[in-house]
């Protein structure tokens, strides 16, 4: 008998993307029975009451290994990397070229935050949990609001929400028996500056690949299909303001001036939130099929198209558009790429993360010549969103979190990784 092994790993952690891989075996023999073995992560559903949530531990513990990382986000000297389900790494970035890592703030069932006045917001399952960090050695949780995120129940009269977690799996496919392996996996969902301050309120950034981000008083959180609007300006104590369904497959919102940008599976759709407590659509930008994160500045938007787990009708392309009317953006040009993920913009210093392959570098100046203008390409660097914050580049890969100086000099120089497992 021969036997063949093979292994698939998915390469992150986001709970709510489910997808199935088709792998359909077939062997030449003369004599021989031929069995393939394939080795797998897959994402299993674990259901939990929400009373058994709220049961959980939450708050400061001692720093650990970072086991994988998720989002990424500056807030002053402080770098939050987020463990998906798990909770926050707390770092000190005083010094970009060696940050100290200071903290593990648990919180079971994060994935996305953001920092409004040394207050901290995470999602925990369907729940919206408040942080006060103004005391970075004492955090303490202020505020919890509860079933804001609905998205997660599967009954809500039993309060029973759904989540999953990795189960590795063997199954064997023998030569008679030819048949599809489905496993389940999970986008690179992520989480551009260090911050700005609006309405005497100073937020922090975080990257475009963001879930969860601040304007104008307000809090943005997208799930799937809606945006979900909370009235923070009483930092310590958010509340819960309104949903606004916006259609499938919803991934990113990134915020510019009064606007916001939500990028989903199909299109980029912007908002118009002058009125930060009822955001009106202005329009809604189509394209094909491909996961989309978006970065802006006043006249254009920078688009990633990426084919690839759920988007696999999609391109891989950097799409440039003409926002200057709102209400009707218009593609400028499209860039071929080769796996486009998260991106990052400061002044006419253009990032895009290219997952596997690497990080590019140009300058979109001449945003009709962008090819012609790529500065560098680090194909060693494996990146899937990227934070520049004038201090440093902040770039999130499968392998650890690096930064970059990007301003002293016309190269990237690297300064410091913090690397997952104990490395």
């Amino acid at each position: 008998m021969i036997r063949q092994s093979k292994q698939l790993r998915h390469g992150s952690r986001a709970r709510w993307a489910i997808f199935s891989l088709l792998i359909f075996s077939t062997f030449l023999s003369c004599n021989d029975k031929v069995e393939s073995t394939y080795t797998y992560i897959t994402q299993v559903p674990v259901y939990l009451k929400t009373s058994e949530v709220r049961a959980m531990q939450v708050g400061l513990t001692s720093p650990k290994a970072i086991a994988a990382t998720g989002k990424i986000y500056v807030y002053g000297d402080y770098l939050f990397i987020s463990e998906p389900n798990e909770g926050i790494h707390v770092f000190d970035n005083q010094n970009p070229s060696s940050p100290k890592k200071i903290h593990f703030l648990k919180i079971p069932g994060s994935v996305d935050m953001a920092v409004n006045t040394n207050i901290l917001y995470a999602d925990s399952y369907v729940d919206l949990l408040a942080f006060d960090i103004s005391d970075i050695d004492n955090i303490q949780l202020v505020k919890r609001v509860e079933d804001v995120f609905p998205h997660m129940f599967i009954n809500t009269e039993k309060s029973m929400l759904v989540t999953y977690k990795d189960s590795i799996v063997s199954y064997t496919v023998p030569q008679s028996d030819p048949r599809l392996i489905a496993f389940n996996d999970a986008a690179a969902n992520f989480s551009g500056g260090g911050g700005w301050t609006a309405g005497g309120q100073t937020y922090g950034q975080g990257g475009s690949m963001a879930r969860f981000t601040l304007l104008k008083s307000h809090l943005y959180a997208v799930d799937q299909s809606s945006l979900r609007l909370f009235d923070v300006s009483q930092p310590r104590s958010p509340s819960f303001v309104s949903d606004i369904s916006l259609g499938w497959g919803i991934e990113t919102i990134f915020p510019y001036k009064d606007n916001l940008f939500i990028g989903s599976t199909t299109g980029m759709h912007i908002y118009d939130a002058s009125t930060p407590s009822a955001p009106v659509r202005k329009s809604v930008y189509q394209h094909f099929t491909a996961c989309d994160p978006v970065v802006v500045n006043d006249k254009h938007a920078f688009v990633t198209l990426r084919s690839g787990n759920f988007c696999q009708q999609g391109v891989d392309r950097l799409e440039i558009l003409n926002i200057e009317d709102l209400s009707n953006p218009v593609l400028l040009k499209s860039y071929e790429m080769r796996n486009p993920h998260g991106l990052g913009l400061d002044g006419n210093r253009l990032f895009i993360c290219e997952g596997q392959y690497g990080l590019k570098y140009f300058n979109a100046a001449d945003v009709l010549n962008i090819d012609k203008n790529q500065l560098e390409f680090l194909q060693n660097q494996k990146s899937y969103d990227v934070i520049p914050t004038g201090k440093s580049l902040i770039v999130v890969g499968s392998d650890g979190v690096s930064q970059y100086d990007y301003k002293s000099s016309g190269n990237l120089k690297k300064l410091s990784t913090i690397s997952i497992g104990n490395g």
